[in-house]
Parts: structure tokens; C-alpha cells; sequence
């Protein structure tokens, strides 16, 4: 089940597929796979756009980039869960898929004192164990409405098919972003092409909890 474009905060659903924002004039550009040796300069990026965005973090990446996931927190970020190894949950058991997100709520915990109740599926692979396990565990699980498959263009002279990509998406009425902080052009190229267009059309960057009028106090647990 999809967020309709209507839906309010007290609607925002655990164990449910969520595509779109619901504010209406909000994008959300979010980044998954960090963070990353390129996670600083995005951040860069982002705070001279005064926008702010939505990581969804490996817990396999913590532990040499733990000074780069608090400045992310810090600066107003929100940071959601993409499972621990990057795992593909539609592959694993009920029990797998809870480890996976339970190793990933503890690292969290012990860098952050927090623990996110939005995660991302890596692969958008689920199915409906997988839901299940989310609503059992709390968690909105958020897609996407604008693929940038900017993983398949990181080079300088294929990185604008990503951005043709998220303007044929914006064009219809695309909202949630999907991109990685952990490819070059990415954060080089990309992201400020994003960010030019969003403001060009008088959007908003929001975190995706933002975008679907959660309040942040909703966002951690």
C-alpha cells in the first residue's frame, strides 16, 4: 500500500510501501549505501542549499565514518535504515531480516542514541514477510517515485542521463528522490542539478519524513 498525496501525519504507515510525499511543494532527496568518503562534500552541497535530506545508512559503513554520520544528525538530517550489510531482505527468513535491522538499531544507538523508524529496503527488494517484519519492528518503509539509477552513470559523460531521469520523474509527479552518496558524480554533478531544478520550480528539499508531515520528534525512537 502506497501514501496517497492526502494522507497526514497520523496516517504515515508502518509496514507499508511509501513512494510519494504528502506536503504538497516538498521533495525529498534521499541517499542511500553511506556514508561515505564523498558523505562530506554532499553535505557541503546540501548546506549551501540550506536543503536538507534523508540518509539511509548501511551499519557496515559506521565504523570507519562515525565523525561523518553525527555532522549528518547534527546539521539537521534525518537518518533512516538501509540494514546492516546492505542486505537483499526478500531473500532472508523473518528472523534474518529482524537481525538485519536489530544490528543496524544497535550500532545506531551507540554512535547516535537514537534508533530511525524509517528504513529503506537495498535492492527495493521486499515482499510481504518483509512488511510484515517492518510493521512488527516499527519501521515506515520508504521507495521511491524518482529512480536517478545514478549507480549505473557514475562518469562524467553518463551522469546527465541520471538527471534526465529525475526530470522525466518530477514531470510526473515524482517527490521521493533516490540516490547514493557513495558514487563520485553523484555528489559532483548530480545532486547540484537536482537541487538548481527543485529550487527552479519553487520545490522545497525536505527530509522524507518532512515531506510526509511526520513531525522529527516521530523520526527516532
Amino acid at each position: 500500500m502506497c501514501l496517497a498525496s492526502n494522507e497526514t501525519a497520523r496516517d504515515v504507515l508502518y509496514g507499508a510501501v511509501i513512494t510519494h510525499c504528502a506536503v504538497p511543494g516538498t521533495v525529498a532527496l534521499t541517499f542511500d549505501d553511506g556514508p561515505g568518503i564523498y558523505t562530506p562534500q554532499l553535505l557541503d552541497l546540501l548546506s549551501e542549499y540550506s536543503a536538507r535530506s534523508t540518509f539511509f545508512v548501511n551499519g557496515y559503513q559506521l565504523s570507519s565514518h562515525h565523525d561523518i554520520l553525527v555532522r549528518t544528525l547534527n546539521e539537521g538530517h534525518q537518518i533512516g535504515s538501509h540494514t546492516y550489510d546492505h542486505a537483499r531482505l526478500s531473500a532472508l527468513s523473518y528472523g534474518e531480516v529482524v537481525e538485519q535491522m536489530r544490528r543496524l538499531e544497535a550500532a545506531l544507538y551507540d554512535i547516535l542514541g537514537v534508533v530511525p523508524t524509517y528504513m529503506r529496503p537495498p535492492y527495493l527488494a521486499i515482499n510481504g514477510e518483509v512488511l510484515a517484519a517492518m510493521g512488527d519492528l516499527g519501521y515506515h518503509v520508504i521507495s521511491t517515485s524518482v529512480d536517478t539509477k545514478d549507480y549505473e552513470h557514475d562518469h562524467p559523460d553518463l551522469i546527465p542521463r541520471s538527471f534526465t531521469r529525475f526530470l522525466e520523474a518530477l514531470n510526473a509527479g515524482g517527490s521521493v528522490v533516490l540516490a547514493h552518496d557513495t558514487h563520485e558524480q553523484t555528489v559532483a554533478t548530480l545532486t547540484r542539478a537536482m537541487l538548481d531544478e527543485i529550487v527552479a520550480r519553487g520545490l522545497i528539499p525536505v527530509p522524507v519524513g518532512e515531506c510526509l508531515g511526520d513531525s522529527e520528534y516521530n523520526w527516532y525512537r
